[in-house]
This record gives C-alpha cells, sequence and structure tokens, in this order.
C-alpha cells in the first residue's frame, strides 16, 4: 500500500539521528501511563462525555481501525481510547485578560489511551486562568481490543512481559508517530490561522506534553518545519537528541521515582545544554509517573506553578499584541 503524501512528508521531516535516540524509549512509553494511586484504579466504562468546542481537525480518519471510540473512569479520572478522529478543544481566557500566549496540551496515555482530564482539561483551564490560551489536543491512537475486558487482558500481558515485542527500530517515531505528528502540525496551523479570533499572538505558540505526550511534543519540535516558540516535556523521555541550532525553550520536570524515565539519565538537558539552548529541569523527589494535574502530597504538584513561572520570566505572559 502506498504512503498518503502527508504520511511521507512527515517521515521525511523526522530527523533520523533523533529519531534513533527515541526508540531507545519507544517500548516503554507504549505502556499507559499510571500515577502512583492506591484507590480508584480500576478501569471503568463511561459513555462519551460532552466535548463542547471540539474542533475536528483536518487529519482524516486513522486507516485501518474499526473499534469505536470508547471511554473509561480510572483513578477519579476520565480516559480516551481508540480515538480514530482527531479534535483540538479550546480553552480561552476572558479576551481582557489575554496575554496572547497559547499552549497546545498533549495529553499522555502510551499512544493507547488518551489522560483527557488529568492532562488536558484540567491543565488547560489553569492555563487559561493565568491568560494563556490552551488547546486540548485529542490525537489519534494505535487501536486497542474494544472491550474492556480485550483490553484489560492485553495490558496484563504487555506489562508482564508476555506479548513479544519486536527490537527497536532505529526510524520508529518517525513511522509509528506519523499520525500522531500530523495531528500535532494540524493543530498549529489551526490555532495560528485563528490567531486573531482567539486574541493569540502567533509567535508566542508552545506545547506541553504528558509521557506520550511529550515524546509526541518532542518528535514536533526536531521536525524540519515551524517549531512552537517554546515546549514543555512533563514525565516525558530523556534520552539524548540531535538539537537543532532553533530549538525552542525547553522547560521539563521529571520526578526521582518514576518507574520508566528516572533511571537513564539526563541526557536530554544535557543535549539542549551543550546546544546552547535555554532549559529548566525540576527532578522532584517523589510523585511516580502520571502525577499531571493531581493533588497530592508531594513537591511535584508544583511544577505547574513552576512552568507558569518560567513562561512569565520569558515574557510569554506579557499583554497581546
Amino acid at each position: 500500500m502506498k504512503a498518503s503524501p502527508q504520511f511521507a512528508r512527515t517521515r521525511r521531516s523526522t530527523r533520523l539521528g533523533t529519531a534513533a535516540g527515541l526508540a531507545m524509549t519507544i517500548s516503554a512509553m507504549l505502556f499507559v501511563a499510571r500515577p502512583v494511586h492506591a484507590q480508584n484504579d480500576a478501569m471503568t466504562p463511561i459513555p462519551i462525555p460532552p466535548q463542547p468546542g471540539a474542533i475536528v481537525l483536518d487529519t482524516g480518519p486513522l486507516p485501518g481501525t474499526r473499534a469505536p471510540e470508547t471511554w473509561h473512569s480510572q483513578y477519579g479520572s476520565q480516559f480516551a481510547r481508540n480515538v480514530t478522529i482527531a479534535t483540538l478543544t479550546p480553552f480561552l481566557p476572558d479576551p481582557a485578560k489575554a496575554t496572547g500566549a497559547a499552549v497546545i496540551v498533549a495529553p499522555g496515555g502510551g499512544f493507547q489511551t488518551l489522560s483527557m482530564e488529568n492532562e488536558g482539561w484540567d491543565v488547560a483551564r489553569a492555563l487559561a486562568a493565568r491568560g494563556v490560551a490552551a488547546f486540548v489536543l485529542k490525537y489519534r491512537l494505535h487501536p486497542t481490543p474494544a472491550d474492556m475486558p480485550g483490553f484489560e487482558r492485553s495490558m496484563r500481558e504487555m506489562f508482564s512481559g508476555v506479548a513479544r515485542r519486536p527490537p527497536p527500530d532505529p526510524h520508529a517515531p518517525a513511522a509509528s508517530l506519523a499520525p500522531q505528528i500530523a495531528d500535532a502540525d494540524a493543530a498549529f496551523a489551526l490555532v495560528r490561522a485563528n490567531a486573531a479570533k482567539w486574541h493569540v499572538d502567533p509567535d508566542k505558540v508552545g506545547m506541553v506534553g504528558f509521557s506520550a505526550g511529550a515524546m509526541l511534543t518532542l518528535t514536533t519540535t526536531l521536525a524540519d518545519r515551524d517549531k512552537p516558540a517554546f515546549i514543555g516535556i512533563i514525565y516525558g523521555p530523556l534520552a539524548p537528541v540531535k538539537v537543532p541550532d532553533d530549538a525552542p525553550p525547553m522547560f521539563a520536570a521529571l520526578a526521582a521515582d518514576d518507574p520508566f524515565f528516572a533511571h537513564g539519565g539526563f541526557g536530554l538537558i544535557d543535549s539542549w545544554m551543550t546546544a546552547k539552548r535555554p532549559v529548566e529541569f525540576h527532578l522532584y523527589e517523589q510523585g511516580g509517573h502520571g502525577f499531571g494535574m493531581y493533588r497530592k502530597e508531594t513537591t511535584s504538584t508544583g511544577w505547574f506553578d513552576a512552568f507558569a513561572g518560567w513562561m512569565k520570566m520569558h515574557g510569554w505572559l506579557g499583554a497581546v499584541r
């Protein structure tokens, strides 16, 4: 089957050297991002919730998928699964308080689910309260079994190591994330095209991602195309990468007890510093993986205030032009 021009263009534009570094973490990213919670950890099917204002992106349906989009609750939050049509939901501040800054928010979930509430809507509402236009990206996902027992079984097999996984492909991120990268590109294009209506400065559009969403944020940033004005990498992969000369300022946060990324070194931070690009890194003693906007008794809860302060330091929270 011949690849679509959009797929081919996306794949060509991704830096292969960077893809090789990110491939070392992709198998870990396929696990569902899970916060450290002792309660409400059962996945309970729920109806698809209202998503007022969601805009369908022009990337089309995910090819070759049949399972319908489904949602479930877990950890007191809402998750989407089998997303085949990408959407972008704006959370706009009061125009009188708009700073001109905008952030595309990419939830995590191992590219198999999306933590739409904890790592999406809650983040967007907090940004809008600071005068930042926020846009939650519901990007397309790898298909999973349609029924909940089948999905839970596939997760158990993955975590137990029963499922056989091929060795990392050095081009894996470019190939396997092509739909998600296309969704991110479409999100940036939509925000910039509507900048005046949404009181956004097109030069102040950044991106923040969580876990798999952090990987998508980083891959989008390192591609040969227009880049975000700034990025937030929240408990994402920290493998070293080849940093372009025009890489944007980066904010990164991770918990030292993160089971996926806390013990692989901080090569990404070193890469940004070696390239003499602005970077701020917060390593919290506790927080686990997937803390997001959950209120926890750990200092990781302070990541959002630190991120907002970092944005203010750079002048992105100034008056709209």
